[in-house]
């Protein structure tokens, strides 16, 4: 069974569970050799900011690497496990969702933010963030028993989800995956460079990858950005450039090349594609050559 902690291997009753704990990595994590054996926290959330070291941390059996600076959300119930470098510092903060939102005044695109696992690496996060400097500031008014001491906290942590959802709106562009589903997308990438002539369809090379069309879509979606057609046809039709600019066959002859038996229908999918004909591209490419040539 997957023990359940507030806080890992101590007793809910020590601390506030219905508000906030937030401590330095070391503190904890020193103490039990840098390893944090799989655990759940079914009634809280966690957010962990590594500053210094890294390790590996596993959440739902898929493994992250986080190097500094490293941004982690844990949400309530997510099974996870940590291996720490030795000397790694940060902070973990861990919080009951009540309290959370409350501080964010029920905003749902904020609270959203910490509902789902998440990790931002030092090229999301970027030098324009100062994540040590808000964790500091958050752990020093929780340590700091002064008047004002939850609204301090609670405008930190307003500041903190605002970042988590800024970070969040950037990696819809480029998300953050797991392991697994780049994985996925290697061995298919490996498998439409072998078969693309062919013209498999997706079903066919899902069952080749273990997993139905509908989530290899969803892999290449989260890894690329792109759905797995678009990346069959982007191979298509790099390869159909590659041979109007690089070779002396024939439109026909390329799409017949490229598993098109109707010259027609590899006409038209590369002019919806492109938006050009294939002849007019070609044509359209050696212009440009010659006038660089010239000019």
């Amino acid at each position: 069974m997957i023990p359940h902690y507030f806080l890992y291997e101590e007793a809910a009753s020590k601390v506030e569970p219905s508000f906030l704990h937030i401590e330095p990595i070391p503190v904890r994590s020193g103490h039990h050799n840098w390893t944090i054996r799989t655990h759940t926290h079914p009634d809280h959330h966690q957010i962990l900011m590594i500053s210094k070291g890294g390790g590996a941390i596993e959440v739902e059996s898929v493994s992250w690497e986080v190097s500094p600076p490293a941004l982690v959300i844990i949400p309530a119930l997510t099974i996870h496990a940590i291996r720490f470098k030795p000397g790694t510092d940060g902070y973990v903060i861990t919080v009951a969702p009540p309290f959370l939102q409350s501080a964010l005044d029920d905003a749902a695109d904020l609270v959203d933010g910490f509902r789902v696992p998440a990790r931002f690496l030092p090229q999301q996060i970027g030098r324009d963030i100062d994540l040590v400097g808000l964790f500091a500031a958050l752990e020093h008014e929780f340590v700091w028993s002064a008047p004002g001491r939850r609204t301090a906290i609670k405008a930190y942590l307003q500041l903190l989800a605002v970042t988590v959802r800024r970070l969040l709106e950037q990696e819809r562009v480029r998300p953050v995956i797991s392991a697994r589903e780049a994985e996925t997308v290697m061995r298919f990438r490996e498998l439409v460079e072998k078969h693309y002539r062919d013209h498999p369809s997706l079903d066919v090379y899902a069952r080749k990858l273990g997993v139905t069309a509908a989530r290899l879509n969803s892999c290449c979606r989260m890894t690329t950005g792109k759905s797995s057609l678009a990346l069959i046809n982007d191979r298509l039709l790099t390869e159909a450039k590659r041979n109007l600019l690089y070779s002396d066959m024939t439109v026909n002859e390329i799409g017949a090349a490229l598993g098109y038996a109707d010259p027609a229908y590899f006409n038209r999918f590369f002019s919806r594609n492109v938006g050009l004909s294939p002849g007019r591209f070609r044509e359209r490419m050696f212009s440009s050559e010659i006038r660089a040539a010239a000019g």
